[in-house]
């Protein structure tokens, strides 16, 4: 049996998705930019997808850049905003737990003469609006705070928070990543003070390669990249036409059931959580602690410290079984050092390079759950034994 709970880290693509792109890649293979029928072709396969996003988040097609994926939006987003708008102040800030294409990002804006505040997290990984609010100065000219921890499920108070920054700096610009987010919550930009919003197309069941920018009619911003001109001169490049169209058509199909699957997803989270709870030296990571059941966290990831069995262990143990999971994000999963985020809540040294990453999908089945957590209640005595030997 093959069990994929890696879903945080890409998802498996939709058929239908996959259907639309190879028609696109072998019979509507036209570049937008050409004047011909296969160009208008390709040209109406973007604004297919534009419609589809502005629906979803209810803005204006306009608002909409595509992207590469959650990367280059995040980067985009960032040192885009900071240089168009460095005249007004060179403060900016986020949070201690973002995901590395914001942090590394902000650490290259510092290595330029940018001062960035990092705002710390309480346990569960969640940002003090009262922090926030102390962090603003006149010269703060943009913030940037994740939707959905991509490790723990964390969400921020991400509309409380782009109220707050409006009402005390209108012209303070808020961006959000919503990579782990969208798909598994409703997001509203306007409603929700949000002025830059990234998405990524393989999280939510689309391709790799994919993503989009939301970018407020007001927001003033550099691009960084330069070439022809293409989607207003924001993100020069032929488009990915074929990307572009999967990526508008998973997210489409995602929306068209989303109450009933988000609901899914919560019940999985659940009885994974009380299967896991019977293992003895178990911790789950992010949890609210008036809400064991995962509730105000989002619905498909789970942290997992297993006390006495290193993660890449375990990683390796479930993947005999065919189980998949991740040892934190996969951005970072093979470079050495302890999670940021782990690190930030406060989790035990000893627990550091002991936490497993599940998440889940629309495919997750309860019968995958339960193969899981036979196997983890086979394995985790065994691998503790084996390491006391040692």
């Amino acid at each position: 049996m093959e069990v994929y709970l890696d879903n945080s880290a890409t998802t498996r693509t939709f058929p239908e998705v996959a259907e639309l792109m190879t028609k696109v890649m072998c019979e509507d293979y036209g570049n937008p930019s050409s004047l011909h029928r296969k160009g208008v072709q390709a040209e109406q396969y973007l604004r297919y997808a534009r419609e589809v996003f502005a629906r979803i988040l209810k803005v204006g097609e306009k608002e909409i850049l595509f992207t590469s994926g959650g990367t280059e939006s995040d980067n985009l987003a960032l040192i885009g905003c900071a240089r168009a708008n460095e005249r007004r102040g060179r403060h900016l800030i986020t949070t201690q737990v973002e995901h590395p294409a914001v942090l590394n990002t902000m650490r290259y804006l510092e290595s330029t003469g940018y001062r960035v505040t990092y705002l710390p997290v309480n346990a569960q990984g969640c940002i003090s609006l009262g922090d926030l609010q102390q962090a603003m100065t006149p010269n703060t000219i943009l913030v940037s705070v994740m939707h959905t921890n991509n490790e723990i499920g964390t969400l921020q108070p991400v509309a409380e928070a782009g109220a707050l920054i409006k009402r005390m700096n209108p012209y303070t610009l808020f961006h959000v990543d919503a990579v782990q987010g969208f798909g598994k919550a409703r997001i509203h930009p306007r409603k929700m003070g949000i002025d830059l919003l990234s998405v990524s197309g393989h999280k939510i069941h689309g391709p790799k390669g994919t993503g989009l920018l939301y970018v407020g009619e007001q927001v003033k911003i550099q691009p960084i990249l330069h070439g022809g001109g293409q989607q207003m001169n924001l993100r020069s490049g032929t488009d990915n036409v074929s990307g572009i169209a999967g990526f508008a058509k998973a997210a489409e199909l995602l929306y068209e059931h989303y109450e009933d699957d988000v609901r899914r997803l919560h019940q999985c989270k659940r009885y994974f959580m009380d299967g896991v709870r019977r293992i003895e030296g178990v911790k789950i990571n992010g949890l609210l602690p008036d809400a064991p059941d995962g509730a105000g966290t989002a619905p498909h990831i789970v942290s997992v410290s297993v006390s006495g069995v290193r993660s890449e262990v375990l990683l390796h143990a479930l993947e005999e079984d065919g189980i998949y999971v991740s040892a934190g994000s996969a951005c970072a999963a093979r470079k050495p050092q302890p999670s940021v985020t782990l690190q930030a809540i406060g989790v035990e040294r000893s627990l550091l390079d002991s936490t497993i990453r599940f998440s889940f999908s629309v495919y997750t089945t309860v019968e995958e759950i339960d193969y899981t957590l036979r196997a983890m209640y086979d394995k985790i005595p065994m691998l503790r034994k084996y390491t006391r030997r040692r």
